[in-house]
């Protein structure tokens, strides 16, 4: 199948992570996670807007707050911030905090990585240790629902690193990635409760470290490899790889539907550890003919 990579303008970053298509903007919302920025591709305009995140050390994903214009749920560090950010602005400020998960010295060098709002609006995010030197031996990191006007619940504790989510509605699935075990788990997934259970491998690899994921209106995955320069396109019911889309660079974060019509693939790379250019871009691939699902706004 042939397909087309093409790099957005503007949108290099160290660790460009959490890629958020808004359909009521026509923008692709992510993060540069390590330096505290805020992104926004501007479809129609065909231009990159970022912004610095006064007084914070991370960003690690941002998803449009439902029914309020310009906020934004962020993962700062530990804390669950609500954020106001006019998508043009050079700087974003925290505007309050809503919650803080694994707070005291015990979880200092823990932060929340990915996150997304589930197709009700809840918010799932999950933490990760962040030293570079001890990342794969540590399990201290745990996923979350936080779901408005109720306690922060633990969907999975033992987390070495909390990655890419994604759900399938029809199917009351939810696949998550904990790149610590090399592989995409599917979970049973009420709609009603956010309660996710019989865990089941659907991708593992041996080598390349999985990363972010979204999924199409036909129910396959995309998993973004941070070792691999590869998307791969999954069928989860089968585990068959149906693509690999490369890339020329290696450190692939994530990936999410956008455009118009939901047909356009946006993916965020890195360029940490020195990585030669072009790593860091952030790419939108045409042409794999098919759609995304549209991804839910947080209801915090």
């Amino acid at each position: 199948m042939p397909y087309k990579l093409e790099p957005i303008p503007n949108g290099e970053t160290l660790i460009g992570e959490g890629p958020h298509w808004d359909i009521e903007t026509q923008s692709l919302y992510f993060v540069d996670i390590d330096v505290a920025k805020l992104l926004r591709y501007d479809y129609k305009q065909n231009k990159t807007y970022s912004a610095v995140l006064e007084g914070e050390k991370f960003a690690s994903f941002i998803i449009p707050v439902e029914g309020e214009s310009g906020k934004f749920v962020v993962g700062c560090d530990r804390r669950i911030a609500i954020v106001a950010w006019d998508g043009v602005s050079a700087i974003a400020k925290v505007e309050r905090v809503v919650n803080e998960v694994q707070p005291g010295k015990e979880f200092v060098l823990n932060r929340l990585n990915d996150g997304k709002a589930d197709p009700r609006g809840r918010l799932v995010a999950g933490t990760m240790y962040n030293d570079q030197k001890d990342l794969f031996s540590q399990r201290k990191g745990e996923l979350y629902s936080f779901e408005k006007g109720k306690p922060v619940k633990v969907i999975k504790s033992d987390v070495g690193i909390s990655n890419g989510l994604t759900w399938n509605e029809k199917t009351n699935k939810f696949y998550f990635i904990d790149s610590a075990d090399f592989d995409v788990k599917e979970y049973d997934y009420n709609l009603d409760t956010g309660v996710a259970s019989n865990p089941r491998v659907v991708f593992k690899h041996d080598t390349y470290l999985p990363d972010g994921m979204t999924i199409d209106s036909d129910g396959n995955i995309y998993i973004a490899t941070f070792t691999g320069h590869t998307v791969y396109k999954v069928n989860p019911s089968t585990t068959e790889i149906l693509l690999e889309i490369k890339f020329p660079c290696k450190q692939i974060t994530s990936a999410a539907f956008g455009g118009p019509n939901l047909d356009i693939l946006y993916v965020t790379t890195s360029r940490l550890n020195d990585q030669p250019s072009p790593a860091g871009s952030t790419y939108k691939v045409t042409g794999l003919g098919v759609r995304g699902l549209p991804m839910s706004k947080a209801r915090i």
